[in-house]
């Protein structure tokens, strides 16, 4: 669930720069790549469509195992570029300005065929390319090369129209313009951002996005989802591997998704005129698509009122951050259910996590199972006991139990990951548990990170390993002390049990 997060944390562990675009990135994307004469590394078949100077090389033709060397070049991985204009060359005079008109009329992500359906039944294709036997690739070569009589887009655009009735014609001219241009330049020069990180974007200025939320987005501080709930009002939960008998693992995170809500779409109360009643019917409304059972379901979801400091009209959105840091953590810690001084035992890094779990086993129905709770803090035990093996502190002389125990720890897995047996009930809750932490974070990122982000590669969380604890736990109580060679690692158990238990 949280591969995204954990692909921008490993980007900025990497010290690789990225942008994450307010809305979609293709035309920014063709604009850079124009700008710095760069090919496009990409799976989106989009990019064959917009006249790229250095081409687009789809990554699914990239021979990783085959890195080559080039001399004193150095080395290199062998792929394919794809270049428009040679593409083009195998149709006649197929101007490359007439490829957006060809992908929207053979259906792109956004229009559908269904419009031009009577085109396609009346229009005579070259070479007895119509959809027939030679069905859909026919179509399409027939397509190609009869738009290559045209000159430039608005002719062909004129004689696709006269094929279809005369009430129909104004209105597809206008979808099919509008289309076309999600293949035009973008106003968006990421090349400022690169060279002195400004993300200047029209459309985040005409939806009246804060900077800050902007600058944020861009620098992947934020999330997506944290910008659809702004502007669209709408948000999207990703389906995992989970019993679809039950209710989705989402709904355990719907109290910390209300107060992100509320947070983006608050309204300003004034103490005299807002009954309760009344405040209760201003709140905002959020349109959430989730899983019930195996379909989609759209559920209208109202925003949580916030405490006032958060109502101030001192304090709207463009200004967040200048709500204290102690009162921004304040909110997250009470949204969870925790208080500071239960967390400060813990490692800060692992101060969310911990306060996450807190919340997770007080919401989740069916209530978590003490081995799952036993499995999970094992698991980021171990990831903890990884990370100082792996990556050990210069300053901290590194202690040879760790060692052991993590050798001991990784023959323990090689032998137990063997085991397939899964129990649907247990990955639900590991759901559930992953679906609090996302929304967590993302509370956390949008009040500016008042508590340490966590690392969220492998060594927070693998689904493969806290089902082997989970199982092993049911069998063998006695794996409870599978650390029990580190001092350090054993004692940080116990104090995760104890906190979470308290």
């Amino acid at each position: 669930l949280l591969t995204r997060e954990a692909f921008v944390q490993a980007l900025g562990r990497l010290g690789v720069p990225f942008v994450q675009c307010f809305a979609e990135a293709d035309r920014e994307i063709a604009g850079l790549a124009n700008r710095w004469g760069c090919p496009v590394l990409s799976l989106d078949s989009d990019f064959f469509v917009f006249d790229l100077a250095g081409g687009y090389c789809p990554l699914s033709h990239f021979q990783w195992q085959s890195v080559r060397c080039a001399g004193p070049q150095g080395r290199y991985v062998p792929a394919r570029c794809f270049s428009a204009e040679r593409f083009c060359g195998h149709f006649g005079r197929l101007s490359k300005a007439l490829l957006p008109l060809f992908a929207v009329m053979h259906g792109n992500d956004f229009v559908g065929l269904e419009a031009l359906e009577a085109f396609f039944s009346k229009v005579r294709l070259p070479r007895g390319c119509a959809a027939g036997r030679g069905g859909k690739h026919l179509r399409l070569q027939g397509l190609l090369k009869w738009l290559a009589q045209f000159a430039e887009p608005a002719e062909a655009v004129d004689s696709v129209l006269k094929y279809l009735k005369k009430h129909q014609r104004e209105e597809i001219r206008e979808l099919l313009c509008a289309s076309m241009e999600d293949y035009a330049p973008s106003d968006v020069n990421l090349e400022d951002f690169f060279q002195n990180g400004s993300y200047e974007c029209e459309a985040a200025r005409k939806a009246d996005v804060p900077q800050w939320v902007s600058e944020a987005l861009a620098e992947g501080k934020l999330a997506p989802f944290v910008i659809n709930a702004l502007i669209l009002r709408s948000t999207f939960l990703r389906v995992q591997v989970e019993n679809m008998q039950r209710p989705s693992a989402h709904s355990t995170a719907l109290p910390i998704r209300q107060v992100i809500y509320g947070l983006l779409l608050r309204v300003s109360h004034s103490t005299e005129d807002a009954s309760p009643s009344k405040q209760t019917n201003e709140l905002p409304i959020v349109c959430e698509f989730d899983r019930c059972q195996k379909t989609l379901k759209k559920t209208f979801v109202q925003a949580a009122s916030l405490p006032p400091d958060f109502c101030d009209d001192r304090f709207p959105l463009d200004k967040l951050m200048e709500v204290p840091v102690s009162r921004r953590q304040m909110l997250l810690l009470e949204t969870l259910g925790v208080k500071m001084s239960f967390l400060e035992p813990i490692p800060s890094h692992l101060q969310l996590p911990a306060a996450v779990t807190c919340y997770w086993i007080r919401c989740s129905e069916p209530k978590v199972k003490l081995n799952q709770l036993k499995a999970l803090l094992l698991m980021i035990v171990s990831g903890e006991l990884q990370r100082i093996t792996d990556d050990p502190d210069p300053t901290v002389v590194p202690a040879e139990d760790d060692s052991v125990a993590y050798n001991e720890f990784l023959k323990w897995k090689d032998k137990k990951l063997q085991n397939n047996d899964f129990d649907l009930d247990a990955a639900h809750s590991f759901c559930q548990w992953q679906c609090c932490l996302q929304m967590g974070l993302y509370l956390n990122q949008l009040l500016g990170t008042p508590l340490s982000e966590p690392d969220l590669s492998s060594r927070l969380y693998t689904g493969t390993l806290v089902h082997r604890l989970y199982q092993e736990l049911k069998s063998a109580p006695s794996v409870e002390n599978l650390f029990v060679l580190s001092p350090k690692m054993a004692q940080l158990y116990l104090v995760l049990l104890n906190t979470v238990e308290s």
